[in-house]
């Protein structure tokens, strides 16, 4: 690789010969021409100027020299810039050139060559996924002993190895840095455990190969490198790839005491790969003795194996056999019936098979194996579905938790799927959840905001005696309300009856939404009554409600009862402005007929002129 790349530089003066012969042998730069170089790559790099930069290094190498050390490390990390430099040279191309260049400075002299900038080249190598121009590199500096700190350029490598999908090309200088580690005693070149993990996996996961992980394993030991959960876990899938039941044991036993979850994760992941998935539910059972849980991956890994093997009774019979294992404090979602039924839903396949399965084998998976397919109904709002299976799973005795009840009940408010948010509150509140006041004002918003208010009636009445629910006065205010925007008085009045009969005290609200209504539907006899029903009321008058009586009493023409609630303010001091009813009366006084009126109800004609007096009209 590095000897193609070489092309790069003048055929004819190629620094990197072997020849010694003198005729070939490149002529140096004079005292002068040094500094003429020189002084002409530093202005190069001042205004960007890639190409004249580079065709000014060529020069120095067709002399067999170099510029001086800060200015060549500002080249090298010029050239590794992501930044488009003059004369628009593409990022890779002028990556090309900062890699042979520092490969020049390496065989040339390596003490010339800045850590910092040996670091931005491999970045740069790694943003744009150069993984071989890299390991090429860092084989370079092994070639020419140039010993850099593993910690400085081992991860980077791994990184741009493991981007470019593939670790087992890093195993080759991770095995050189071992050898020289050991061989020449330097221990900055010892690769940590991050790295000898990669290399592992390389070997167990990519390559499959028992000989080059043991080989891994023995380089660890001799370095004093202490394995992991992920050293044992590589290990552990390679062990169930080749079916060695044996050296499994081992790994057992040299992790007792720990956590065994990664291990556990990769065991199952060798046997899916093989199609052992005997082994796959005895290491699932196995981990429930441990109190260990798995990931989503794991266990998408395990229903994919069984799903594609066509044994769907198998997997069902895992999960109830892993139930029986469970201990009741167990978390719904971090059972092995939730985090398998929860990875079919997500693969796309039917959680509902894998339920009708089990009922079939007469087993149970506990609350865990529902979850999942209710959080799937509501996000697709089927509703009505997941009532039904609500019903089914209170009818088999086991208990959903609250969280679960209000997300149905929410989804189903939302879709205005009202029958199945009212029966799953019912199931709610006949398991005994102490918690019902969240999902009772989700009920009740939604039913107002839906003007539904024959069904909050009624909801309210099937909540009354319950004490894990507050039914207030201003429950029974939204149904009113509700009623009288709808215009249904008679049901309006009639929940006021009720309201007022169950000991709930009207407030303003009450009395401002029925005059409302009345209004609306030129019911004014009406606001009569409620007057006659507020003032032997507990309720105060304010001037809120005083401008909605008076304004309701004038435009029917009832100034009696109007001059009752005019004496009532003055008692209490409300400030009523006579000038806005001035209007309202003149209207009202032209339907009348007045003639008639003083003849045939004098009392009432003495209320219009008492009314007529106190707004100032003269007559």
């Amino acid at each position: 690789m590095l000897r193609k790349t070489l092309t790069l530089l003048p055929p004819r003066r190629r620094p990197f010969s072997s020849s010694s012969s003198s005729s070939s042998s490149p002529k140096p730069l004079t005292q002068l021409q040094r500094s003429s170089f020189q002084s002409s790559l530093r202005n190069s790099l001042t205004s960007h100027d890639s190409d004249q930069a580079w065709k000014l290094f060529r020069s120095f190498a067709a002399a067999s020299s170099l510029p001086d050390k800060p200015l060549l490390n500002s080249l090298i990390t010029h050239l590794s810039s992501s930044l488009l430099g003059g004369g628009d040279t593409p990022l890779r191309h002028r990556l090309k050139r900062a890699f042979v260049s520092a490969a020049y400075v390496i065989e040339k002299d390596p003490t010339f060559l800045e850590f910092d900038t040996l670091l931005a080249l491999l970045q740069s190598m790694r943003l744009s996924k150069a993984a071989a121009p890299a390991l090429a590199l860092v084989e370079c500096m092994f070639k020419n002993r140039f010993f850099v700190p593993f910690d400085l350029w081992g991860g980077l490598v791994i990184d741009i190895c493991r981007e470019n999908g593939s670790l087992t090309s890093f195993l080759k200088v991770f095995k050189e840095s071992c050898r020289v580690a050991i061989d020449e005693k330097l221990g900055y070149m010892k690769p940590g455990l991050e790295a000898c993990n990669a290399a592992l996996e390389a070997c167990c996961l990519q390559m499959e190969s028992l000989t080059d992980a043991e080989s891994v394993i023995e380089l660890m030991a001799v370095m004093g490198v202490k394995p992991d959960e992920s050293t044992f876990g590589f290990l552990a899938y390679l062990y169930a790839r080749k079916g060695l039941k044996e050296k499994i044991k081992e790994l057992e036993s040299l992790m007792d005491g720990g956590s065994k979850r990664v291990l556990y994760s990769n065991l199952i992941s060798g046997y899916v790969k093989v199609g052992d998935l005997d082994s796959v539910s005895d290491v699932v059972l196995q981990s429930l003795k441990r109190d260990c849980s798995f990931g989503e991956e794991t266990y998408c890994e395990i229903v994919k194996g069984f799903i594609e093997s066509k044994r769907v009774k198998s997997l069902a019979t895992l999960i109830i056999e892993a139930h029986k294992l469970e201990s009741l404090s167990t978390e719904s979602e971090k059972s092995v019936g939730f985090g398998i039924v929860n990875a079919c839903i997500d693969l796309g396949f039917s959680g509902k098979s894998i339920l009708d399965e089990m009922d079939a084998q007469g087993g149970s998976g506990g609350i865990g194996v529902y979850v999942p397919i209710l959080k799937a109904y509501c996000t697709e709002n089927r509703t009505a579905e997941a009532t039904q299976l609500v019903t089914e799973i209170s009818s088999s005795g086991v208990q959903l938790d609250v969280e679960t009840y209000k997300a149905l009940i929410e989804a189903s408010m939302t879709k205005q799927d009202f029958v199945s948010a009212l029966t799953l509150f019912r199931d709610m509140r006949e398991t005994r959840v102490v918690d019902l006041k969240g999902s009772y004002l989700t009920i009740m918003t939604g039913l107002l905001e839906n003007q539904r208010p024959e069904l909050m009636a009624s909801f309210v009445e099937e909540v009354l005696e319950d004490p894990r629910v507050e039914v207030k006065s201003h429950d029974w205010n939204s149904i009113i309300h509700a009623f009288c925007k709808s215009r249904r008085l008679e049901d309006a009045k009639r929940t006021f009856r009720r309201m007022v009969f169950l000991q709930y005290e009207p407030n303003h609200q009450t009395y401002l939404s029925l005059i409302n209504g009345y209004v609306s539907c030129e019911r004014y006899f009406e606001v009569v009554v409620l007057w006659k029903e507020f003032k032997e009321g507990k309720t105060k008058l304010d001037h809120a409600l005083a401008d909605a009586f008076l304004n309701a009493l004038v435009r029917g023409g009832f100034f009696g009862t109007a001059m009752q609630v005019v004496e009532k303010c003055r008692e209490m001091k409300i400030f009523v402005d006579k000038w806005r009813y001035k209007a309202a009366f003149m209207e009202t006084l032209k339907k009348l007929r007045l003639p008639k009126l003083r003849k045939r109800k004098m009392k009432k004609v003495e209320f219009l002129d008492a009314f007529r007096n106190w707004v100032g009209i003269t007559t």
